[in-house]
C-alpha cells in the first residue's frame, strides 16, 4: 500500500558488444585502450543470447584526480553542491549534514536531521537542493527512520551559528520500505523540476514487482510531495519499477533519465529509464529475453561494481562502485552504450559512493570506506574533485 502525506505549505541502435560473461583470463577482452582491458564480464548492448560479436575498439577516455577537497568525513553519502561554490555531504551514520568549502576544504556542521535512525544501510541518506533554493533555502533529504524510509525538507539558515543552521525537518513523502539493506536513498530534481527518488526492496524483492509498493523503484513527486502531473500510474508517484536498489540518478543533455542497478549474485546494470518500465528484479537480473522487460544497456559483474552514484558529462555516463572500488566510463549513443565500459582508479581510492557532475569536464567523488564492509586508510573519507573524458 502506498502511504504519504502532503508537506506543510512551505541514457541508431549499435552494434551488439559482448565479453562473454564464461571468458577466461587472457581471452576474450575487449579492446579499451593501450595497457587497458575491460574487467572479466562486463558487456555492452550484448543480446540475450551472449552470443559474441566482432569486438570494436572503444573511444579512449581518462580520469585525472586533480585534488582532495576534504577528508576526515565520517559515513559520507549524499552531496550537493551550492549555488556560487561549496559543497553539502550527509553523514550517513551521524546523520548530520556538513558544508565543505571547495577551496580550503574547511568543514563546518549545519545540523542534525532529526527522526534520521541509522542502522544496516539506512541512516542520512540522499540531499539536494529546492529547485528554488535562491529563494526559500530549503534543503532535501532521504532518510531512514525508526518505521520507513521518508523525505523531509528543512530550511538552511546561514546567519545562524554552525550546529544550528538546520530547521525543523519537514515531511513531504514517507511509507518507503525500510530494511537493514536495500533501502535505495538518491534523491535528485529533474529537468522538469519534479523530485525524484530512487527506493530499494528492503531485502524483500517481491516489492519490486509491486506496483502498489513504493519498494524498488523510482518515484516521481512534486515538490511537495504528490505524485508528479504526467506520471505513467494515474495518482501514483511510481515512475519505473522492477528494481532492486537504486541509489544514482543523472539526465543527459536531452533530459533523458539513467539509473545504476545493484544485482544480487550475477549482474549489476546501467538503465535508460522509461516512464513505466519494468526493469525486471526479481523475475530477471542483468539482460533478459522477456519482451516484457526493460533490457540495460551495460552490465557488469557484481564483484566489479556495486554501483551507487552517476553522472552524465559531455556524453558520457560515469558510475561509481563500491564493492569493485572503481570509477567506470560508460559513453553513450542516444540511451545505448556506444562502447564497452572502461574501469579507472580500481582500488586508488578504495570504495566509491557518489560522482556528481562539477561542471565542465570535473566530477566530485565522494568515497565510501568508513561505512562498515569498507577498509579505511589514513584521510578517509574523501571529497575528490577530478578531471574526466
Amino acid at each position: 500500500m502506498i502511504v504519504q502525506r502532503r508537506a506543510v505549505p512551505a541514457v541508431l541502435a549499435m552494434a551488439a558488444l559482448l565479453l562473454t560473461a564464461g571468458c577466461s583470463a587472457g581471452g576474450g577482452h575487449f579492446p579499451i585502450g593501450p595497457g587497458r582491458t575491460a574487467s572479466p564480464g562486463t558487456t555492452a548492448g550484448a543480446p540475450p543470447s551472449g552470443r559474441a560479436t566482432e569486438p570494436v575498439p572503444a573511444a579512449e577516455g581518462s580520469v585525472r584526480v586533480l585534488r582532495t577537497v576534504a577528508e576526515g568525513l565520517r559515513t559520507p553519502w549524499g552531496l550537493a553542491p551550492l549555488p556560487g561554490g561549496g559543497l553539502l555531504v550527509s553523514s550517513r551514520d551521524d546523520g548530520t549534514i556538513l558544508r565543505i568549502d571547495a577551496t580550503t576544504g574547511r568543514t563546518s556542521e549545519l545540523g542534525k536531521v532529526s527522526g534520521a535512525s541509522p542502522g544496516g544501510e539506512g541512516g542520512l541518506l540522499g540531499i539536494a537542493l529546492s529547485p528554488d533554493y535562491a529563494s526559500d533555502h530549503m534543503i532535501y533529504a532521504y532518510f531512514t527512520s525508526a518505521s520507513d524510509n521518508r523525505i523531509v525538507r528543512m530550511l538552511y539558515d546561514e546567519r545562524k551559528p554552525a550546529g544550528e543552521q538546520l530547521g525543523a525537518p519537514d515531511t513531504v513523502f514517507k511509507g518507503i520500505p525500510k530494511g537493514s539493506l536495500h533501502n535505495g536513498g538518491r534523491i535528485a530534481f529533474g529537468p522538469d523540476g519534479m523530485l525524484y527518488a530512487g527506493t530499494g526492496d528492503s531485502g524483500r524483492p517481491g516489492l519490486a514487482q509491486d506496483k502498489k509498493s513504493l519498494g524498488g523503484k523510482i518515484l516521481r513527486l512534486t515538490p511537495e510531495g504528490e505524485p508528479a502531473p504526467g506520471n505513467p500510474f494515474p495518482g501514483s508517484p511510481v515512475y519505473s519499477y522492477g528494481h532492486r536498489d537504486v541509489q544514482g540518478l543523472a539526465w543527459d543533455d536531452k533530459q533523458r533519465l539513467f539509473a545504476p542497478e545493484s544485482g544480487q549474485d550475477t549482474w549489476d546494470e546501467l538503465n535508460a529509464i522509461k516512464p513505466g518500465g519494468n526493469y525486471g528484479w526479481p523475475r530477471a537480473e542483468g539482460r533478459s529475453s522477456d519482451a516484457a522487460l526493460q533490457n540495460p544497456l551495460a552490465q557488469w559483474h557484481t564483484g566489479d561494481t556495486s554501483p551507487s552514484g552517476i553522472a552524465y558529462v559531455n556524453g558520457v555516463i560515469w558510475t561509481a562502485g563500491l564493492k569493485g572500488r572503481r570509477l567506470w566510463r560508460i559513453p553513450l549513443r542516444d540511451t545505448e552504450a556506444s562502447a564497452p565500459p572502461q574501469a579507472f582508479l580500481t582500488g586508488t581510492y578504495g570504495r566509491l559512493r557518489t560522482v556528481l557532475a562539477a561542471g565542465g569536464d570535473r566530477v566530485w567523488l565522494v568515497t565510501s570506506d568508513t561505512d562498515g564492509p569498507g577498509h579505511p586508510a589514513k584521510g578517509d573519507d574523501r571529497v575528490l574533485e577530478a578531471k574526466v573524458k
